[in-house]
């Protein structure tokens, strides 16, 4: 069994007229996403483009809402946290994520954290106790997969690169994915774009092949 959400963040489409304007993150997401249909059965796939259809951010009448009880929340702030209920539905029943993303100015778009920031909520993806110390957040959620796809202009981003403490993306992904429920991560990184030379070419074809080999890695697993 297998509910997939699949979150996209890049502001490019996948296909465009100039080719070289195409979302990389994207067309790897979806040659993962092909692979599994024909590897794995699929019984739920949900999909959001947040990098073309942006969420809205979050504002002091959200927080607001929020910390009102549930049973005191007037119409309006029932209205305001209908995205942010939808959108903790969507994680909440689903077994994998994936999550494609491209590296804007070191760090996530501001799309994808708009939608993380729907989504970590108190009470809903954590709750909070005091007593537990210097520690107080505790998720809610548990035992999901992501997959995480990233493209970058530069390289050298991973523990050892030349730009091993530049990159605010991955480790903030990391980072919030436990208020998600995950367990398990899988990384695929396409780097060098920007120098357009046979290292990006090679980079992207690493990812191609590397999608093809999570699925199926989480194939062999299932069975």
């Amino acid at each position: 069994m297998s509910k997939i959400l699949h979150i996209d963040a890049s502001v490019r489409a996948a296909i465009n007229p100039n080719p070289n304007h195409n979302s990389i993150s994207k067309n790897i997401a979806t040659r993962l996403i092909n692979s599994w249909k024909k590897q794995l059965p699929i019984d739920e796939y949900i999909y959001r483009d947040v990098g073309m259809n942006p969420l809205p951010f979050i504002t002091q009448e959200w927080i607001a809402a929020v910390f009102t009880p549930e049973t005191s929340r007037t119409p309006a702030q029932h209205d305001v946290l209908s995205i942010s209920d939808q959108l903790i539905a969507e994680v909440s029943n689903s077994d994998i994520l994936v999550i494609s993303s491209p590296m804007y100015n070191y760090g996530m778009p501001a799309q994808l954290k708009a939608w993380f920031d729907q989504i970590i909520r108190i009470n809903k993806t954590f709750d909070f106790d005091l007593a537990r110390g210097d520690f107080p957040l505790q998720p809610l959620l548990s035992g999901k997969i992501l997959i995480i796809i990233t493209s970058s202009g530069e390289f050298g981003f991973e523990e050892d690169g030349i730009r091993n403490n530049m990159s605010h993306l991955l480790p903030h992904i990391r980072t919030l994915s436990k208020y998600l429920g995950v367990e398990k991560i899988y990384e695929i990184t396409s780097e060098y774009q920007e120098f357009g030379d046979h290292r990006h070419i090679s980079s992207l074809e690493n990812a191609y092949h590397k999608a093809e080999n999570v699925v199926s890695e989480i194939a062999h697993s299932f069975m």
